[in-house]
């Protein structure tokens, strides 16, 4: 009981005493690291000295040449880091609750649907939101969900459900698959394709770790396919596709990646499926309950309006 009462009479650290601390942990040089965060030199040794005073332990060893930190200095210094840089993103989420729309957006994105649709979006934050600070981060599915569970992305766009507790998702759109094939393959410009019909082709399909992969794997078991038809695998579309005009095989693409993909050579043909078409859905995902939510859900909405022009059909809040 008493090692308690002790403990809720400890005095804390300032921020300013971190933040002087921290300093000369970076510079290694009281003048250098006091003209670096704006302290007089006194200051800035009266803080740190009060910081060491203030946890017990001796946290610099001074010399007529050079500060060097104690090996107490070292562990604590991280910590001290990681404490400014924790501070520093709360002040950050209060000035996005009190102005929207500024500051910095970490945007993840799959790269299936990074080419054909951040010129949308990208137009879109430059036109309505010009001070909105968006990065883009390109990376797979797995990538993404651990980056916003962690904090270190804000919204992701991609391809769902998810399924992931915690995780809220923004439906934007659904779109359907299209059937790419060599030139000259018999089901080539053909409409109303049988989904029967991937029972027999030779698919190539992206590498593991590809949610497109996966949901084209789906739709070939949901056309009675028990095989993996995978013997030749690319880590993009575009190579894909390549593939796909070298004769190796057919592919299955989404709608929007259509134009771009199969643009590039003349050895392409398309066909698509008899309804119900095999489709996709893409929509933001986003942390349940974050202090920002209000932003991205007027940010989904806009975004649905710019899509409207792309062959997707635009979520209206129906199953």
């Amino acid at each position: 009981m008493t090692v308690g009462n002790a403990g809720a009479k400890r005095r804390q650290p300032s921020l300013a005493q971190l933040r002087a601390f921290a300093a000369v942990a970076e510079h290694l040089h009281f003048r250098d690291a006091a003209a670096a965060i704006g302290m007089s030199q006194p200051a800035l040794s009266g803080a740190v000295s009060a910081l060491e005073e203030t946890l017990g332990v001796t946290l610099l060893e001074r010399t007529t040449r050079k500060v060097l930190l104690s090996p107490a200095g070292e562990r604590l210094a991280v910590r001290a880091k990681a404490v400014l840089e924790e501070v520093g993103a709360l002040l950050e989420e209060a000035e996005a609750v009190r102005a929207p729309f500024t500051g910095v957006l970490r945007l993840g994105v799959i790269p299936t649907v990074a080419p054909y649709l951040l010129p949308a979006v990208l137009r879109l934050v430059h036109d309505r939101y010009p001070h909105l600070d968006l990065q883009v981060h390109e990376e797979q599915t797995a990538t993404l969900l651990d980056g916003l569970t962690t904090g270190r992305l804000d919204l992701l766009l991609l391809a769902v459900p998810l399924g992931v507790p915690g995780v809220l998702e923004l439906p934007l759109f659904d779109e359907d698959f299209v059937l790419v094939t060599p030139l000259g393959h018999e089901l080539g410009g053909r409409t109303g394709i049988p989904r029967e019909a991937l029972r027999e082709l030779h698919l190539l399909l992206l590498d593991e770790g590809h949610c497109l992969r996966d949901q084209a794997l789906d739709i070939c078991r949901e056309a009675g396919r028990e095989d993996a038809p995978v013997s030749t695998t690319a880590a993009g579309l575009s190579t894909l596709v390549q593939l796909v005009a070298g004769g190796l095989g057919c592919t299955l693409l989404p709608r929007t990646a259509v134009t771009v993909e199969t643009s590039r050579s003349t050895q392409l043909r398309t066909g698509s499926f008899a309804e119900p078409a095999p489709t996709r859905r893409i929509a933001f995902a986003m942390r349940a309950g974050a202090a920002r939510g209000a932003e991205y859900e007027e940010l989904a909405g806009a975004l649905r309006e710019a899509l409207r022009a792309l062959p997707v059909r635009v979520w209206d809040g129906e199953p």
